[in-house]
Order: structure tokens, then C-alpha cells, then sequence
């Protein structure tokens, strides 16, 4: 995992306002904004938005090393780890398909692809 700094902005990266117009048993214990994922949106790099300015580079990897460096680690990372407060600030995490070789997203395609069969009855 490493870690970049980063100050281009991509719209996929803007962090959406929440749904508040769902039916009430539809809405969850908390709000969450409706965005939907393909396998070619989701990513095993993942921008972090939102961390305070100050020196935090050492805890932010050990926040992230819970989790692992696959893409199944990412998205469970990017589920808990978005919208949590980390020394005062809120953290905004968002897939990062731009940072992916073509070599990582031809894996990342076979290896949906052999989730998909997995699951299917025999």
C-alpha cells in the first residue's frame, strides 16, 4: 500500500449529498448517498479526502493496513472507513480505476468472473 498526495480532482471523487427522499422502511439507520458501483468503478486504490494537514501519514497506513490490499479488502475499507471522523477531520474515501494498470483491471475482471461462477448453483 502507499500512500500519495494528491490535488486533481476527478468527478467520481466528489462526495455525494445524502438521500433523505426514501420511504422510511427503505432508509437505513444512517443516511448514505445513492451511488452505484461496476466492477470497472471499483478499485483496489483508493483516494482518501479529508485527512488533516498535520503529520498523520504513519496512522493513516495503520487505519488502512486493517484491511488488507485486495480488492475485496478495498471495498470493505471503503465501507467502513468513509465518513469516519480520524483527528478531526472527516475522511472521504473513493475508488481510484485511473491509478489501475491494465494488467490490475484485467485481474480484477477474471476474478469477478470467477466469484459469478462460484456462486452459481452446480
Amino acid at each position: 500500500m502507499s500512500i500519495q498526495n494528491c490535488n486533481k480532482v476527478i468527478s467520481h471523487h466528489i462526495q455525494q449529498e445524502y438521500c433523505t427522499n426514501r420511504p422510511a422502511y427503505r432508509q437505513g439507520k444512517k443516511l448514505t448517498a445513492v451511488k452505484v458501483y461496476t466492477v470497472n468503478n471499483e478499485s483496489q486504490h483508493l483516494y482518501i479526502y479529508g485527512v488533516p494537514q498535520v503529520n498523520l501519514r504513519k496512522e493513516l497506513k495503520h487505519l488502512c493496513s486493517k484491511y488488507g490490499d485486495v480488492i475485496q479488502s478495498a471495498r470493505i475499507a471503503k465501507r467502513l472507513i468513509d465518513t469516519r471522523s480520524f483527528y478531526g477531520g472527516i475522511l472521504h474515501v473513493c475508488y481510484a480505476p485511473e491509478c489501475e494498470s491494465i494488467e490490475e483491471t484485467r485481474k480484477k475482471l477474471v476474478q469477478r468472473r470467477r466469484d459469478v461462477h462460484n456462486r452459481l448453483p452446480k
